[in-house]
């Protein structure tokens, strides 16, 4: 989890260079999330969502291979 700032403090070096490492390791899954929820399949998808679950993986694989 992420460290917040004290009320009338600031952060360690150190809980600002674990910020920075969970923020850089967060992003990529946020930006796949965020394209499979663009892509028209995933909002009208009528399988079952194990199978969904399979289809999301290999989007997400072939998009950071790209």
């Amino acid at each position: 989890h992420r460290h917040r700032r004290p009320p009338n403090g600031e952060l360690s070096p150190t809980e600002r260079t674990l910020n920075r490492a969970l923020a850089q390791a967060r992003a990529p899954v946020e930006r796949g999330v965020a394209r499979l929820k663009s892509w028209r399949i995933f909002r009208r998808s009528r399988c079952s969502p194990n199978r969904m679950t399979d289809i999301a993986a290999a989007v997400l694989t072939l998009e950071r291979q790209h």
